[in-house]
């Protein structure tokens, strides 16, 4: 091998991890803001305790039953893991969605 075919060879390579990383930067820029606003674990365990109770709340009061769907669900998992994946103001949005929704069936 010639020094001028190896030369050529880590510019290719060099090139090569270049494209890639030029075409991974936009995902990293939307996807680690994402990660940064999510929820930390500690927060997500007491929303999801929360919300199963709110719900266990509205599914004894026929006027507040809701039904189906995972806001009213009794899945302790669905809300925890939900509550990872999103921003703590939306989760706090979300617990408090519930909580007016209780108040208004209830009457109070």
């Amino acid at each position: 091998m010639r020094i001028g075919d190896a030369s050529d060879h880590l510019e290719e390579a060099v090139l090569k991890l270049a494209k890639q990383a030029a075409l991974l930067t936009p995902a990293f820029a939307i996807l680690l803001p994402l990660a940064a606003q999510a929820a930390p674990p500690p927060f997500c365990r007491d929303y999801a305790a929360a919300a199963v109770r709110q719900v266990e709340l509205a599914r004894a009061i026929p006027a507040c039953n809701r039904g189906a769907g995972p806001r009213w669900t009794t899945d302790y998992r669905v809300h925890f893991d939900w509550c990872l994946g999103a921003a703590p103001g939306v989760v706090m949005a979300e617990r408090a969605a519930r909580t007016n929704w209780l108040r208004a069936c209830r009457g109070r």
